[in-house]
């Protein structure tokens, strides 16, 4: 479950990590939007070593591909976000990793999935 902590004025959203299953579906990607709104997130899913899928509550998917400078960092125990505002916003926006690494988000990617025919 998505958490929302506020400490000294500051809001903290903490994203929990879901195994990913298998078999995986494909997805298609999109052009996404710039910002996602915090409140409608409700977990995440690792998809490589430089990107995050983020979940909504209301089952669409989007996909955060962090930036060139990211090393692979360890999300599978989750992570934090620190938002401006209850936006999570690409370019703006880092992912902490509760080790303590971060990555800024560069873009996000709407995803649909793939159908085979």
């Amino acid at each position: 479950m998505v958490r929302r902590i506020v400490i000294h004025d500051e809001v903290i959203w903490r994203i929990p990590v879901r195994p990913r299953l298998f078999p995986t579906l494909e997805w298609k990607e999109h052009k996404g939007p710039k910002c996602l709104a915090a409140a409608d997130v409700s977990g995440a899913m690792l998809s490589g070593n430089s990107s995050i899928d983020f979940m909504m509550r209301d089952g669409r998917r989007f996909r955060a591909e962090m930036d060139s400078e990211c090393p692979a960092l360890d999300f599978y125990g989750g992570f934090y976000l620190q938002p401006e505002d209850d936006q999570i916003c690409a370019r703006r926006e880092e992912v902490r990793s509760r080790a303590g690494g971060s990555c800024m988000i560069e873009r996000f990617r709407r995803l649909e999935p793939k159908l085979h025919k």
